[in-house]
């Protein structure tokens, strides 16, 4: 039975300057979810057709995007821009141009500069490990949730924490000092181990549709809130670990946190229904699960919406590129970086030539007339960097991500709901 608990908070009293509402101690209640394995979860007929129909766009957009997947351009490019929404979410703002030139310049000279555009990174890096590391039918293992963790935390000021389930009471919203006034406040600590092992024994199941899973398994995840910092960026990476071992999605990441980045109260306002009090078979249980999944399967389907257009902008780009070249020939240093430049819109002459197993020479040709074609042009990265930069695919991320925060899905008619990048 889904309850909330009473907890007695003490207040450290050691540090001064603070005020009376942050000094202070007494009770609170702390939120404790029913556990998954083995709780009947019921599907009224709408949110089984929501279910169906993100299912049918993934397994679509999965399996007949042809232009770019073989390449992986596409795969890349969605798995930067999920990754990116899950920070945004959280609050790290960061331009795609800014974000690819962070990442030569650690490509290149092993470090950025660029403090916000690092953290981001690691969540692509985090992201990338989530996805790499499940395969079709194969289980999530608390070591693979809390792997993506480590490489989020890795380096920050709470490092120390990565990798680690929390051992104290945490909250979300309210003071920073106390739990008193929070928003929510999840678990006590003693509880997570077992919250979170029964959570990745239901994500290893095959009881409920893919979609439906990957839903009450983030709702779940957000609401133990097993990690000190970080939760949210791990629950979504969840969603595509679950995607893969449905084998749902095998080649791309479908950019579902564009959306619920885009519709964030709507977001919340899911999550905050799933938490029921009382028995599971309530028919507040029944109707909140109901109202998150279903939101959480029309996100799936816009996402996936607007990635099967950009895939088609993408492939008509690659065939003007292609008219404005002239003859290439098949199987070339050219005719390869073409195909790579979406995923990659921003190299230099050497990661290109690892992006397309071909000699420096070939590739420096290649780029050379792609730069005398205006598809590429040179800029400097890092401290004196030689790299080339697509306008043309940069233009055409920045969009995508405009168009995935308008709730309309043009931002013409319908302003952006959140911070987005200029054109």
């Amino acid at each position: 039975m889904a309850q909330l608990v009473r907890q007695e908070w003490v207040a450290d009293l050691s540090g001064g300057g603070l005020s009376r509402r942050d000094r202070r101690s007494g009770t609170f209640e702390a939120y404790c979810p029913d556990f998954l394995v083995g709780r009947a979860l019921p599907l009224d007929v709408g949110t089984a057709a929501d279910i169906a129909d993100a299912e049918r766009a993934i397994a679509l957009l999965d399996t007949e995007a042809k232009t770019l997947v073989d390449t992986e351009a596409l795969s890349r490019l969605l798995l930067r821009a999920e990754a990116v929404a899950s920070s945004r979410i959280e609050g790290l703002e960061v331009g795609v141009r800014r974000l690819l030139r962070a990442e030569m310049a650690q490509q290149t000279e092993g470090r950025s500069s660029d403090v916000t555009a690092t953290e981001v990174l690691a969540n692509i890096d985090a992201m990338a490990v989530a996805v790499n590391s499940t395969d079709p039918g194969s289980d999530i293992t608390e070591q693979a949730v809390t792997e993506v963790h480590r490489r989020l935390l890795d380096g920050t000021r709470l490092s120390a924490h990565a990798g680690r389930w929390r051992t104290e009471q945490n909250w979300i919203g309210g003071s920073s000092y106390n739990p008193f006034g929070a928003v929510f406040v999840p678990p006590p600590a003693e509880l997570v181990p077992g919250l979170m092992a029964d959570l990745i024994e239901f994500c290893n199941s095959d009881d409920v549709p893919a979609v439906a899973q990957a839903a009450i398994a983030h709702a779940q995840f957000e609401t133990i809130h097993p990690f000190a910092d970080g939760n949210g960026r791990s629950g979504r990476a969840l969603i595509h670990m679950i995607f893969r071992r449905r084998g749902l999605t095998r080649h791309i990441t479908p950019p579902v946190s564009l959306i619920l980045a885009t519709r964030t109260q709507s977001y919340l306002d899911g999550l905050t229904a799933y938490r029921y009090l009382g028995p599971a078979d309530s028919p507040a249980a029944a109707e909140g699960t109901a109202l998150w999944v279903g939101r959480f399967a029309a996100a799936c389907t816009r996402a996936i919406e607007d990635a099967s257009g950009f895939e088609r902008h993408a492939a008509r780009a690659q065939q003007q590129w292609r008219d404005r070249l002239g003859p290439v020939r098949s199987g070339s240093a050219l005719d390869l970086l073409l195909h790579k430049l979406f995923g990659a819109p921003i190299l230099t002459v050497g990661t290109a030539a690892q992006l397309v197993d071909r000699s420096f020479p070939a590739v420096s040709a290649a780029v050379d007339r792609l730069v005398a074609a205006g598809i590429l042009r040179q800029v400097t990265v890092g401290r004196r960097n030689r790299a080339f930069e697509s306008l043309e695919v940069i233009a055409a991320c920045t969009a995508l991500e405009r168009r995935l925060a308008s709730p309309a899905g043009d931002t013409r008619y319908s302003p952006p709901a959140r911070p987005v990048p200029r054109r």
